[in-house]
């Protein structure tokens, strides 16, 4: 394919595998399965030493045993041996696979129209034969339509099908994709040389395409194709198609996984050490003597004799130590989680993240310092019993998988992996993508006790089981079961969705490099309630600071006081606040009193797809003042 570059963490999202991406000469793309990664092209770099995947492996213990696998690779970087002095690194001239897709393609000449395919891996641009027959030089460009399924699969729009209206037509005769002027798709038609023609009217409605295909109503159903994987059809998916533009969001939606960093060791292996041995330059060596076969009683003299200055503080002893912690299979890594009764697996990890976060620490990649909540004024001892700073953080995220239609569809986490794979690996050799950032935040723990008087009150219940009956409906329609809507998560949430707001004004963060992560729950065993706003970036410095300086008392009380005024008032009030009696808004109607103009964030920076939000439990409502945590 032509040759564009992708940033590396652009390749877990939003250009993971499966996604499709227009490069710089104007071809879509997919980008292609995990089996072609960490491989070059034939006849590319000859001489070069073979490809070394392990240079790229990292660890994150909590993550891999969360996703079951056994490490996390970053993507290739792109090296070319021209800028490159001494001996050729092993990892030359790698590259992604990208494959081209959509594969039907039309004539944008206004006499021709014609409809035409080309193969997956063609790579220059297409020209069209039906003009070079007139010997006319013109070249095709890819239809904007395609078609999806909630299973993950993606295939070209069924142009013939659809023309003449059954799933086994017989003529192959030459179709034209033709505009009428408008802007609706009924404004578009492919017609057949035969004289069949359909407007595209509706294509990307739900169940449409798969109920109206066939003039006797039955159902055109997915057959399985994944073209990231060069596969075509499989004939065994039966979920139903629907048409969509290719580059509409719903497409695709990658499912990422994060987990911060949090020290492991033990009295015969310090963290410091089990850390050194997890990252660069260490990290590289040591992998490399686990890829090549080397007996491991060599691995120890092998690390001292490249690294002596960094072993020498650790003796042979704790050196085999840490290397056994982190060799071991993922599930018996670390300490074991807290447990506590009837948490779900998603809630006992973040209970981790939840109570390291709470305590000062002075490891290298987790800096945290505690605060006196007394010396903050503005009522913030009142409604918050910790504000920690965090001056420095580490954050994993690795690609899990991928939905289609909607950001979650009820998929094992099997199902997911299996879709970025053509033949996924064995267990013991399981990995997936992912990629480091570092950074900073403020950590807020909401005070425990003021915050269960308030969520007992009956009309905040009544509120938040609104919003409950809500995301009922809307996963209903999905054919996924009800969750539990808790008054806590959403305070939590638009109070995180108002302060990230409000700093995007006050110390200059964009609104898209502030992410939240709420630790919430209302188990009387161990409830949680704390919010971390943080910012990361892929510089092994982290940021520079900005961030935690607006937590320190001073600073924090003014931004804390303007969001609040600020979510007093919308600009589509009162219509906006309103929509909490009235019904919903925003994505599957999952709001109450929140709107672009007031709550919603991007979907980057948000947990939730910017669902489960109301400033009537943060601030109240017009009728009921005292319904908010913030009287």
């Amino acid at each position: 394919m032509p040759k564009g570059p992708v940033r590396r963490a652009q390749l877990i999202t939003p250009f993971g595998v499966g996604s499709m991406v227009v490069t710089r000469g104007g071809i879509s793309v997919v980008c292609g399965g995990l089996d072609q990664w960490y491989k070059r092209e034939p006849g590319v770099a000859p001489g070069a030493p073979p490809p070394m995947p392990d240079e790229y492996r990292v660890e994150e213990w909590r993550l891999q045993r969360m996703l079951k696998v056994s490490h996390f690779r970053l993507p290739p970087d792109y090296r070319n041996p021209k800028s490159l002095t001494g001996e050729p690194p092993p990892n030359l001239k790698l590259t992604i696979p990208f494959l081209r897709f959509p594969q039907w393609h039309f004539c944008p000449s206004r006499g021709c129209r014609r409809l035409q395919e080309a193969g997956l891996n063609t790579r220059d641009w297409v020209p069209c034969e039906a003009c070079a027959e007139k010997r006319k030089k013109k070249f095709v460009m890819q239809v904007p339509f395609v078609a999806i399924c909630e299973g993950g699969h993606l295939q070209d729009f069924p142009w013939r099908e659809w023309a003449h209206k059954t799933a086994d037509p017989v003529c192959q005769r030459p179709m034209k994709l033709i505009a009428t002027g408008g802007a609706s798709l009924a404004a578009q038609k492919v017609v057949c040389e035969c004289e069949a023609e359909r407007t595209l009217a509706s294509i990307t409605n739900e169940g449409f395409l798969s109920e109206h295909l066939n003039e006797n109503k039955e159902p055109y159903l997915c057959r399985g194709a994944r073209p990231w994987l060069g596969e075509g059809p499989e004939g065994d998916c039966g979920l139903p198609l629907r048409g969509s533009l290719r580059s509409a969001s719903n497409v695709y939606f990658a499912q990422m996984k994060s987990a911060i960093y949090l020290p492991r060791g033990t009295d015969a292996a310090p963290a410091e050490l089990v850390e050194m041995l997890e990252e660069p330059p260490i990290s590289t060596n040591f992998n490399l003597l686990r890829s090549v076969g080397a007996p491991r009683e060599k691995w120890v003299q092998g690390l001292r004799a490249t690294y002596p200055e960094h072993l020498a503080p650790y003796e042979d002893a704790q050196l085999e130590k840490a290397i056994d912690l982190i060799t071991s299979p993922a599930a018996e890594r670390g300490p074991e989680m807290q447990v506590v009764p009837n948490d779900d697996y998603q809630t006992a990890f973040l209970r981790d993240e939840f109570e390291v976060l709470r305590s000062a620490r002075r490891e290298p990649q987790l800096m945290i310092e505690e605060t006196a909540v007394g010396d903050y004024g503005g009522g913030v001892p009142n409604y918050f019993s910790r504000v920690n700073l965090v001056h420095k953080l580490r954050e994993t995220r690795a690609l899990a998988g991928f939905t289609r239609v909607y950001s979650e569809n009820g998929q094992t986490l099997e199902a997911l992996q299996g879709l970025l794979w053509k033949t996924p690996p064995p267990g013991e050799q399981a990995w997936l993508p992912a990629y480091i950032v570092f950074g900073e935040g403020i950590f807020l723990e909401f005070n425990e006790e003021r915050l269960q008087e308030w969520e007992k009150r009956p009309m905040v219940q009544e509120r938040a089981n609104r919003l409950f009956a809500l995301d009922k409906k809307a996963r209903a329609l999905k054919g996924l079961p009800p969750r539990v809507i808790e008054p806590r998560m959403v305070l939590l949430h638009t109070f995180s969705h108002l302060v990230m707001n409000q700093l995007t004004f006050e110390c200059g963060y964009s609104s898209a490099s502030l992410r939240e992560r709420l630790f919430v729950s209302a188990n009387p065993a161990g409830p949680m309630a704390g919010l971390l706003i943080y910012t990361a970036a892929g510089d092994a410095e982290g940021t520079m600071g900005g961030l935690v300086r607006m937590g320190r008392s001073g600073y924090l009380e003014p931004v804390i006081s303007k969001a609040l005024e600020n979510a007093e008032w919308c600009s589509a009030d009162p219509v906006c606040m309103e929509m909490g009696s009235s019904g919903g808004q925003g994505p599957d109607s999952c709001n109450l009193a929140a709107c672009h103009n007031c709550a919603l964030v991007p979907e980057t920076a948000c947990e939730r797809f910017n669902r489960f939000l109301d400033r009537g439990l943060v601030i109240g409502t017009l009728d009921e003042r005292t319904l908010g945590y913030f009287e």
